[in-house]
């Protein structure tokens, strides 16, 4: 028999792949099976090589030992079901890639920033809706006198009394009288003062010569009453704010009340104030009567402008407490009632008014001053009983307000 075998007649469905193939046991070749495929027989081939399984984010050393140290199963918190290794310890099968977690923004968070978005769009609107709404209830005056500024910011505030027609005091004059008079600096320094200007101060009104202060307004209005204070004071009015003295006792009902002190007991007529010594929370009538009662005084004029000073420091306290900053209907209330009873010089909105109320509150916490007085029963020939003032006092006082330099006394401050 020859050494030579007869040549194998072609496979249907192809050549003879010249390479690749490994013979069987009875003598048939198969195909080489693809890299993931391979399984090495038990008895041709050691134990598997062990490769290190490629590391996933949040597991470190993901694969166990088994037995004899050959690598065992991978967690299936790591490993997906198909990602699960090979029998006998290979790779995992397929593309070797382990399932990631997503990282999420926590819920809570995102739902706090949403909520907070939405508190500063209805507080920002709510107090843009307020302001507009307020600004368009106060009335405007052609009040300012157009004199060169002066430095700082100063406000004229004055508390009116409107009665057309009635005479009202003992020089004859008629119509609407200020029976409240202050004056409010803030220094280019910083230092505000809110400074009570006695409404029997006698002083040179243009146009009708002396006069007590509270006269000017009888006789021309806020404009004459700007330019009457400017030419005592040498200081240029920014803002005039006049409130009626309904409007006091509205404001005090619409934060609901304001504490006062008195040192003694009262029950003037005039002014209808009824209080007993002591510290009360009164109501908007009685607070009005507070600022207004002069008689049962005998410092008169002067006694009542430390009570004012004291209301308007107990106003701004109640104004800005909790109460009522945290309080929508309070708010509109306050908004209401002041804007309602405003009169203000042109260009000066309800958002100077705030400014106003800030630098006051500011005086008040720094100590309030009293004009220099040289005789506080002068006799006057047209105006009866006046408040007499020094020329060269009165200037050098106003100057150091204007400057920042003035001093509050100890019993103001």
């Amino acid at each position: 028999m020859s050494d030579q075998q007869p040549p194998r007649s072609p496979r249907p469905g192809g050549p003879r792949r010249p390479s690749g193939h490994r013979a069987r046991a009875g003598g048939s070749a198969r195909p080489v099976p693809r890299r993931a495929e391979i399984r090495p027989a038990a008895q041709d081939v050691g134990p598997a090589p062990t490769r290190p399984l490629p590391r996933l984010e949040g597991d470190r050393g993901a694969r166990a030992q088994g037995p004899g140290g050959e690598p065992g199963v991978v967690r299936a918190e790591a490993w997906g079901e198909e990602s699960r290794p090979a029998p006998g310890g290979d790779a995992p099968a397929g593309p070797g890639r382990a399932r990631r977690r997503r990282s999420r923004v926590p819920r809570p968070a995102r739902l706090g920033a949403t909520l907070l978005a939405l508190v500063l769009v209805i507080v920002l609107g709510w107090g843009a809706g307020l302001a507009l709404w307020a600004n368009s209830r106060i009335e405007h005056v052609d009040a300012l006198s157009g004199a060169a500024d002066t430095p700082g910011t100063t406000y004229l505030i004055a508390g009116s009394d409107r009665r057309d027609g009635e005479a009202v005091g003992p020089d004859g004059t008629e119509g609407a009288r200020t029976d409240t008079i202050m004056l409010l600096h803030k220094a280019p320094g910083g230092r505000s003062y809110l400074i009570s200007l006695p409404r029997d101060t006698l002083v040179d009104i243009p146009g009708y010569g002396g006069y007590k202060l509270n006269a000017a307004y009888s006789f021309g209005g806020a404009p004459l009453l700007v330019e009457t204070v400017e030419q005592f004071t040498g200081m240029t009015i920014d803002h005039y704010v006049e409130i009626g003295f309904d409007g006091v006792s509205q404001v005090v009902d619409a934060v609901g009340h304001v504490n006062l002190c008195i040192d003694q007991d009262v029950d003037d007529e005039k002014s209808g104030l009824k209080m007993t010594e002591g510290c009360h929370d009164v109501g908007g009538e009685q607070a009005l009567a507070f600022v207004r009662a002069r008689y049962f005084d005998p410092t008169a004029d002067i006694g009542r402008q430390a009570r004012q000073q004291e209301f308007v420091s107990s106003l701004m306290d109640r104004a800005t407490s909790p109460a009522v900053l945290l309080n929508p209907i309070a708010q509109v209330r306050l908004a209401g009632a002041g804007s309602g009873s405003l009169v203000t010089s042109e260009g000066t909105g309800i958002m100077d008014v705030a400014r106003m109320a800030l630098v006051a509150r500011s005086a008040m916490g720094a100590g309030s001053l009293s004009i220099p007085i040289e005789d506080p029963e002068y006799q006057t020939n047209n105006s009866g009983v006046a408040i007499l003032t020094d020329e060269d006092d009165i200037a050098a006082f106003f100057s150091s307000v204007a400057d920042g330099t003035a001093e509050p006394t100890a019993e103001e401050g």
